[in-house]
């Protein structure tokens, strides 16, 4: 049954926001139902601590994450491929799905810019969710 779940691999630069955030978010409100994977082209040292901060006002810590370096075999495992600022450092495959969230990069931001940033990548993945679960 496994072998049936949709893979979601989100993209981003540092993957240090973003991605981060839209990871967290799939994997706390789908559960098991999804695959998830986040990685950056650029991966930074640590999470965004303000992004965490936003994120713990939601329930959810991002403590035990850490940025992750983009792969090909990453994208090779994954059914969708939502990008998000990455650019053409992205590897494209054919016959993979890609969607390109735009989206503000929240580094540099403080909390109330980051705000609505987190929040529309809620949206989006409560969105994402509907279509994956329905689909399978």
């Amino acid at each position: 049954m496994a072998e049936n779940k949709p893979s979601v691999l989100f993209v981003c630069v540092h993957n240090a926001g973003r991605s981060q955030m839209a990871a967290a978010y799939l994997a706390s409100l789908a559960g098991t139902a999804i695959q998830v994977r986040s990685a950056g082209s650029a991966p930074a040292g640590s999470i965004n601590p303000t992004v965490r901060q936003a994120m713990l006002e939601e329930g959810i810590d991002l403590a035990d994450q850490q940025p992750k370096l983009l792969t090909a075999a990453a994208v090779q495992a994954s059914d969708l491929v939502i990008t998000m600022g990455c650019g053409d450092v992205c590897p494209v495959f054919p016959g993979k799905r890609f969607l390109d969230w735009q989206l503000a990069d929240p580094a540099g931001k403080d909390l109330d810019a980051i705000r609505p940033i987190r929040d529309e990548i809620r949206r989006r993945v409560e969105a994402l969710i509907g279509e994956l679960l329905v689909s399978t």
